[in-house]
């Protein structure tokens, strides 16, 4: 079925003679909607390319689907359908499964079910690996099978090998990205065109950015999932989502993005994974200030990008499309190629799946509090009256809160209804401190109203 108009596979020139003559890896997936038909797509219109690179064929042998009506559609004659995953989990003629269904139980259950059948396993699907990863992986190692999950991250980007391959020499000091599209998407438009969160997020469902329950992209949930994947191949710890501290955009003000464009700022939704010599690991996704002139600062739509500090490295920026069929495709099909590659290729060889093999990952290794992670902050007080501002910054020196600028919001900044803001930006305290100081100081009396504080990142090399 994936007969290249120009040539075949065998004759492909590109390819060994020994290679040519190695059975093609045989591929099952289950589902075929919007990642699976994206992968079919791209494996049959760049099959002998794939084929060069990969040393043997990738053929698609068995689907899953629910409606296999329109599987068929998609796939044609020539690959064999079922509406039995497990089918497709165990079948004798498989190599690899592609999960491609999405889901976190019953997913688990087919993988499970693929790795104890000796085969490999591709995923981008990263609620499943965030919250069953641990289990999923060690299963892995005991069938002596890989697990391969690039899109479960950052789609398009390869920033999950860069983490594992390219940077492998480093000692890595923190990773930090814009990792979901529909929040990067809606938090342009409140900035680019001042509209609010309610509309920008319908228009962010009106283009498809956005699901009809978009809790998941809009909490945060999302990024933490794939922060908590970075984190563990970044500092060689197991997967934690469950200790990862998430806050999403709901809460988020217009007057908040005003106010930070007014300081030289721009409001991001950042999944960040920190590492404090000594204390353990900062793990965290939250709207936070990023200063406009940083490149972060510039990534708007649905784009993603991802920045790692290296010790030897510096900092290094990986950027692309967050979303999409085919750019997901493009990391399911580079998984695949590697995968095709392991012919003979003893477990102990390969790349580990978390960047470090299982006896050096570091169990003991802390995801630190809430109360202790150490930034600038943000805060804005509505107060009174403008005269009100020595009062606050009074009251900020008694309590020793480090101020780095404090000033009103402009004229421009506000919205109708907004009375006089002071807006004020600390050096870097620990988010207690911070929560102390916003709860403490909504009880002044010269202000008048709740304290918004927000996170500052800089991620200054």
């Amino acid at each position: 079925m994936y007969r290249d108009p120009v040539q075949s596979l065998v004759e492909a020139p590109l390819l060994p003679s020994s290679a040519t003559a190695m059975r093609p890896l045989r591929v099952g997936m289950i589902g075929i909607g919007t990642v699976g038909a994206g992968t079919f797509r791209v494996l049959a219109r760049n099959q002998a390319l794939i084929a060069a690179r990969a040393g043997r064929g990738i053929k698609l042998v068995v689907v899953c689907a629910r409606s296999l009506a329109r599987a068929m559609g998609v796939v044609g004659k020539d690959v064999a359908l079922t509406n039995d995953p497990m089918q497709v989990a165990t079948h004798p003629e498989v190599d690899v499964l592609v999960e491609a269904a999405g889901g976190t139980g019953p997913a688990r259950d087919w993988v499970l079910a693929a790795i104890r059948a000796g085969k490999h396993v591709v995923t981008a699907n990263k609620a499943l690996l965030a919250e069953h990863g641990n289990e999923i992986f060690a299963a892995a190692r005991q069938h002596g099978v890989a697990v391969a999950y690039e899109g479960a991250v950052a789609v398009s980007i390869p920033i999950v090998k860069a983490l594992r391959e390219g940077l492998t020499a480093n000692r890595i000091e923190w990773v930090a990205g814009i990792i979901n599209g529909t929040t990067n998407f809606i938090l342009s438009k409140m900035e680019g065109e001042g509209v609010g969160f309610a509309e920008a997020l319908a228009q962010a469902q009106a283009l498809g950015y956005a699901e009809a329950d978009p809790a998941f992209d809009i909490e945060g949930i999302d990024a933490a999932h794939k922060i908590t994947l970075l984190a563990a191949n970044a500092f060689g710890m197991p997967v934690r989502f469950a200790d990862a501290q998430v806050e999403g955009i709901t809460a988020l003000q217009g007057l908040d993005v005003a106010c930070a464009e007014q300081l030289g700022f721009r409001i991001k939704l950042l999944g960040v994974a920190r590492r404090r010599e000594g204390e353990g690991v900062e793990l965290r996704v939250q709207p936070a200030l990023v200063p406009a002139t940083h490149l972060l600062a510039h990534v708007n739509g649905s784009m993603n990008a991802v920045m790692v500090k290296g010790d030897a490295s510096g900092v290094t920026m990986y950027y692309g499309a967050g979303a999409g069929s085919e750019q997901t495709a493009s990391a399911v099909i580079a998984d695949l190629v590697d995968v095709a590659r392991l012919d003979g290729t003893h477990a102990g060889q390969r790349v580990p799946h978390l960047g470090f093999h299982a006896h050096a990952v570091n169990e003991d290794l802390a995801v630190l509090p809430r109360a202790a992670v150490f930034t600038r902050h943000y805060l804005r007080v509505p107060v009174h009256s403008a005269q009100q501002i020595e009062a606050v910054g009074a009251w900020l020196a008694a309590q020793q809160v480090p101020v780095a600028r404090m000033e009103l919001a402009c004229e421009k900044s506000l919205t109708a209804h907004a009375g006089p803001q002071v807006l004020v930006l600390t050096d870097a305290v620990t988010q207690a401190t911070v929560d102390l100081t916003a709860h403490a100081l909504a009880e002044h009396p010269a202000v008048a109203g709740p304290v918004v504080a927000l996170r500052v990142e800089t991620l200054e090399g």
